[in-house]
């Protein structure tokens, strides 16, 4: 069964001055302030659309090394991933870089790095991100 996901934002103004706010639709959460101050140079207390998209990779890529170390007999204690998304004014999103450390009993550094790999290839957000490039640092807490 496919399940569709939704996000509104309502913005005003033009893309220099104007701001918005963004809601998770599903979930009944707070609205997140967007401006383009905040994609462009940052800005404490304000979202944009790459931090969104940070938190959209993080934890389907969380999710993914959850299963392949399951499928592997080497269920995590749990995992912590960082996602970098880096974006530039007139370029667009230059690219994502996952920061990966869990803890996983009984499981080496290398195989780790192995399911690592296999999950930053196969999570359904890193494939939707396949325009970009993708790299990770892996390693066990």
């Amino acid at each position: 069964m496919a399940v569709t996901s939704e996000a509104t934002t309502v913005w005003k103004g033009t893309l220099f001055e104007g701001s918005g706010d963004v809601a998770l639709d599903s979930s009944g959460l707070a609205s997140f302030p967007v401006n383009w101050k905040a994609r462009s140079e940052g800005a404490e207390g304000t979202t944009n659309p790459e931090e969104l998209l940070a938190a959209a990779h993080s934890s389907c890529f969380s999710m993914a090394l959850s299963l392949g170390l399951a499928q592997a007999g080497t269920p995590a204690e749990s995992i912590q991933t960082t996602a970098a998304v880096t974006f530039e004014a007139g370029k667009g999103v230059l690219g994502s870089h996952l920061l990966v450390s869990a803890r996983v009993p009984g499981l080496t550094e290398e195989q780790f790095e192995t399911l690592a790999e296999d999950a930053k290839k196969n999570c359904p957000i890193s494939q939707a991100l396949a325009g970009i490039p993708i790299t990770i640092e892996a390693e066990l807490a």
